[in-house]
């Protein structure tokens, strides 16, 4: 037992001789809690992820014997939690619409019981080693949750408990250790935030993560277990594109972290995700789904550690060999957070306030994602996606730039093309992948060999638009040749046939990979044909007049991705519709 020395916002000096640095505390009469980040002789420097006000010198201070950790087992899906997972419906149950502080309510209901099945090859006697599957629960009607023994047990299992109904502190099982102790098992266990969990090895098998967004998926993928940043200034969407990933992603698991973003943008997540299908399972969207809630008026210090909840959340569903995404939204917000505490610290601060370790931090988070084989033998991955907000949209600025650095997919959003109501507004310059290479293997054997020669090719064509653009704007477009005005008209088409897509549009919401292919084959299919015509000399004129452009301008919203069969029939025809205006041209010449 100690007390308190000094108050200096979130930061609290203690005198606490026996804490260790990342224990835990509780502080004061209403029991604030918090972690130790510094010592020095018998004090200890404590940051607490509630509001201090109200907190006094001389109040009493206790060590809790553990860092931060999350309780890991089965009520996790379907739940919202805070930054250091309290679950919100049972603390508003509690203290009402005022989060009161000092609030203690754990994070799984202890009431609840659970059917647990038992693994039918765990005998008693035989050896347990940590991340192995005891047995399952039927956690949601989407998601049959594996239970694992903790990672880092090992020892001879001596009973399993039957098939039956359990709570998660009900003792399901005992193992002995090396050293002749005996270690209950339950349906949970706990484990430190700030601790990457353990795994066998990277897995690099190769498949992408689909998200139904065709400027995500056919120009900037994304690998399952990678790395991808949505950096973008306010107003420019970045929140319906995540909604969209969330919704519309072939992962099994989404975690959705809310980092220090404006209350109201957040209340709508809350109210928009709980009211989701899970279009794959035609089930509620939240039984494959857990939020963690921090908002900009939320302590800072919670804001920082919320994201090592969602990532350690994340790691433990891989470890059940699932595929998990996790959406940071936003690491800025978190950033500043560090920054926040690092002014507090007296610590020498570098570019625009934020600390020296910025760049490293960032970097140990993104690197905890991955495509791993997990210690019971399957496989799983977490792919991060965090979310930027960078002051004025500038993307110079230091997070950013060090995000940039560390991650493989970048999907630059610009204002601009959101004040031209182009959703989604992603970047077709700015953004890119360092995945395309490994996304080409699978395409080619799953859809069609050309996809990466074609995505090159569109790409080609829009560099070549924002250049013939520019000239527009100068001298206007009669000064362009025939071939410059039809290269412009083609882009055109690929941008609003292609790129815009619509999140309320029930068939465009959602394109598959042969719908992706079919509608960029489509596109490009247009502007060779018309480019052979402008090249006999057929004025761009004539064929920007053609129906068939306004036609397939429609087509992604005309067909569902159920009907590649009816698209794959209009491109077929597409030669026919050149060949019908080079013989009214043939005559016209004549």
């Amino acid at each position: 037992m100690g007390k308190i020395l000094e108050i200096n916002g979130p930061l609290v000096k203690l005198e606490l001789p026996e804490t260790v640095i990342g224990e835990q505390v509780r502080v004061g009469r209403i029991g604030l809690v918090g972690e130790v980040i510094g010592r020095d002789g018998n004090t200890a420097l404590a940051q607490l992820y509630e509001d201090t006000a109200g907190l006094r010198p001389g109040e009493v201070a206790e060590g809790l014997g553990w860092p931060l950790s999350v309780e890991l087992g089965p009520g996790l899906l379907n739940a919202i939690f805070d930054g250091v997972q309290r679950p919100l419906n049972a603390v508003w149950e509690q203290s009402g619409d005022r989060m009161a502080r000092g609030v203690s309510v754990p994070s799984l209901p202890r009431d609840k019981r659970w059917h647990f099945v038992p693994d039918e090859h765990r005998r008693a006697g035989a050896s347990l080693a940590g991340g192995d599957i005891l047995g399952t629960v039927q956690e949601t009607e989407s998601i049959l949750h594996r239970i694992l023994t903790p990672p880092l047990l090992h020892g001879e299992l001596l009973e399993l408990a039957p098939e039956g109904d359990y709570t998660i502190e009900e003792v399901i099982g005992r193992v002995k250790l090396a050293d002749g102790r005996i270690e209950k098992l339950r349906l949970f266990h706990r484990w430190p935030v700030r601790t990457p969990r353990p795994f066998k090895r990277r897995d690099h098998a190769v498949q992408p993560l689909l998200t139904g967004q065709r400027i995500l998926d056919t120009f900037y993928p994304l690998l399952k277990g990678g790395k991808a940043a949505i950096p973008g200034p306010f107003g420019a969407g970045k929140t319906m594109l995540q909604q969209q990933i969330a919704r519309w992603c072939n992962a099994e698991i989404v975690i959705y972290v809310g980092c220090g973003e404006r209350g109201n943008e957040l209340t709508d997540v809350l109210e928009f995700m709980p009211e989701l299908k899970d279009p794959h399972t035609g089930r509620p969207l939240m039984e494959r789904t857990l939020l963690v809630a921090n908002t900009s008026n939320m302590p800072v210090v919670a804001r920082e550690a919320s994201v090592y909840v969602g990532i350690t959340l994340a790691e433990y569903f891989r470890d059940q060999g699932l595929d998990v995404v996790m959406v940071a939204d936003s690491t800025s917000r978190w950033a500043e957070a560090l920054r926040e505490v690092a002014g507090r610290l007296g610590q020498m601060p570098v570019e625009e306030g934020y600390p020296a370790y910025l760049g490293s931090r960032l970097a140990a988070f993104y690197e905890r994602a991955g495509r791993v084989e997990t210690l019971a033998g399957g496989h799983g991955s977490v792919t991060l996606i965090g979310a930027v907000s960078p002051p004025g949209g500038d993307f110079s600025e230091p997070v950013t730039s060090h995000t940039k650095e560390i991650i493989q997919t970048f999907w630059a959003l610009s204002k601009e093309l959101a004040d031209a109501r182009h959703y989604p507004s992603v970047d077709w310059l700015e953004s890119f992948s360092g995945y395309v290479g490994s996304a080409a293997k699978w395409w080619a054997e799953n859809i069609d060999p050309n996809w990466e020669n074609e995505r090159a090719a569109a790409l080609d064509l829009l560099a070549a638009s924002e250049e013939l653009q520019r000239i527009v704007n100068l001298v206007g477009v009669e000064a362009l040749s025939s071939e410059q005005r039809w290269t412009l008209e083609a882009a055109g088409l690929i941008k609003e046939g292609l790129l815009q897509q619509s999140a309320t549009d029930e068939i465009d919401s959602f394109a598959s990979p042969e719908k992706q292919f079919a509608l960029l084959s489509a596109m490009l299919e247009i502007f060779r044909q018309g480019m052979k015509l402008v090249k006999l000399g057929a004025p761009a004129r004539k064929l920007i007049q053609m129906p068939l452009l306004a036609q397939a301008r429609r087509w992604k919203s005309q067909h569902s991705s159920d009907q590649i069969d009816q698209l794959k029939v209009k491109i077929a025809a597409i030669p026919g519709e050149f060949e019908k205006l080079m013989l009214e041209y043939e005559q016209t010449s004549a």
